[in-house]
């Protein structure tokens, strides 16, 4: 990575990964001008995760399609969308547990997503079910 003020390059000087596991905070220093910034790095998903569908066709995982299914099945509640994209984030970490040579079945992205919603909200899941069970 390039310096943020001057373009030189920069060194870590220190590395962490989040709580959470989906991103790594990084503090940098520039080697020519001495400034020092923080990044956060993130796997770009949709091109390194693929979702392979029941009749074998393979398409790129998408983080903004499972948050809006959540969303969907979450809209009886006020905080639907809060409570979808913090369920969106541990859906994640738990599926790509579950992956294979960079990419996830979509029945185990079914399941799992199932089986939180069921944990956190069973009007939500059964809605979530019956939609998503049959048209995956």
């Amino acid at each position: 990575m390039v310096c943020l003020y001057c373009g030189s390059p920069t060194k870590v000087t220190n590395s962490r990964t989040r709580a959470d596991n989906l991103l790594v905070w990084r503090r940098r220093s520039c080697q020519k001008c001495k400034a020092v910034f923080t990044t956060l790095e993130q796997i770009d998903r949709q091109s390194a995760v693929a979702v392979k569908k029941r009749n074998g066709h393979i398409e790129p995982f998408l983080r903004d399609k499972l948050l809006i299914s959540i969303y969907d099945s979450l809209k009886h509640r006020k905080t639907a969308l809060t409570d979808a994209t913090a369920l969106t984030d541990t859906i994640i970490r738990g599926v790509l547990t579950k992956m294979t040579d960079g990419s996830l079945k979509i029945d185990d992205l079914v399941s799992t997503t199932h089986l939180v919603l069921l944990r956190f909200d069973k009007p939500a899941a059964v809605y979530y079910a019956s939609f998503h069970r049959a048209n995956s």
